[in-house]
């Protein structure tokens, strides 16, 4: 295979995740990733399977994430690069792989980015459906809200991209709204 495809991702992903909260998770980075390739004139598909299979090793193994990642998936034929992108998201973390691509800077800010994009929507009426990048900032500088996601990652991140959080923001909430039901974030109206 030349590049990761999503149907393929889903495959690899489904042998390795099973805890719900998880597999949540990882459609929340890929339908992120798909935005952000839209940004950056990039094949939606290819990001978005890439950003479904971030965390492939994490559940089995969460104190050595990214460790059990680059053998298996070379071995079931991911291309190199598309590991590399993977490994890459850990940067600082629990890997020296540094994003360099586009793609790679994007799944790097966008893994943090989306888990306060989530508990924000989950505190509203209509969930994502209505939230507004506004409002998503407000909850983005409390401190206190969704503590465990890193905001100095974020901003990090957005700093490799030289985009704002905000625009990022924007284009994760934009990825994620169409798909709201699938991630739970439809809120209760």
């Amino acid at each position: 295979m030349d590049k990761l495809t999503l149907a393929e991702a889903e495959r690899l992903n489904r042998e390795m995740v099973t805890q719900e909260h998880l597999l949540i998770h990882a459609k929340n980075v890929s339908y992120a990733m798909g935005a952000m390739a839209r940004h950056f004139e990039a094949d939606e598909e290819h990001w978005m399977a890439v950003g479904l299979l971030h965390d492939y090793d994490y559940e089995k193994y969460p104190e050595e994430h990214l460790r059990h990642t680059e053998a298996p998936l070379l071995a079931a034929g991911v291309p190199a690069a598309d590991v590399r992108a993977i490994l890459s998201h850990g940067y600082g973390i629990c890997s020296d792989v540094k994003p360099e691509s586009d793609m790679e800077k994007s799944l790097f800010t966008v893994d943090e980015l989306t888990g306060i994009i989530q508990a924000a929507a989950r505190m509203r009426p209509n969930g994502i459906t209505d939230l507004e990048t506004k409002s998503f900032m407000k909850k983005f500088k409390d401190k206190k809200f969704a503590a465990k996601c890193d905001r100095a990652l974020i901003q990090q991140g957005c700093d490799m991209l030289g985009m704002e959080v905000r625009e990022v923001a924007e284009l994760c909430i934009e990825g994620m709204r169409p798909h709201a039901e699938e991630l739970g974030i439809a809120g209760n109206q």
